[in-house]
């Protein structure tokens, strides 16, 4: 199936959105040339900031694949992924993710962060690792 097409059905959902009075933006997830999730934004519907049609769809990828990678996936949005939704595409391990419109809007609201270097933060994770991907 073309690009279009996949593009297409992201547009469906797209429309979907829209409908419920959410920002219009809809996404496809392809593995072996058929579509294995999709979804639209439901953000204000559940009051959840999460809940981006990207977030939504990989949720849904995860659960039928039964696994947290999507290596062999292809990702199909409406508009190009805000970070949060392109970390989890990498997070993810996608394989591609195509968009259809370029995104014009710079984050509207910045949330400081601060390092407060604890040890015992580091060491849960380093003991974690050695023990479970170094042996």
């Amino acid at each position: 199936m073309p690009h279009a097409d996949y593009l297409n059905i992201a547009l469906i959902e797209a429309q979907k959105a829209a409908r419920a009075g959410e920002v219009p933006i809809g996404a496809v997830i392809v593995r072996d040339g058929r579509v294995i999730a999709r979804a639209h934004n439901m953000r204000e519907r559940k009051q959840n900031a999460a809940y981006h049609a990207e977030m939504l769809a990989i949720m849904r990828a995860c659960k039928k694949l039964r696994s947290w990678r999507l290596d062999d996936c292809d990702m199909y949005v409406t508009l190009e992924p805000c970070q949060m939704c392109m970390g989890a595409c990498i997070n993810a391990r996608m394989r591609h993710v195509y968009f259809g419109a370029k995104s014009t809007s710079d984050l509207n609201w910045t949330t400081p962060t601060t390092n407060l270097g604890d040890a015992k933060s580091s060491q849960i994770l380093l003991d974690f690792f050695k023990k479970n991907r170094y042996n």
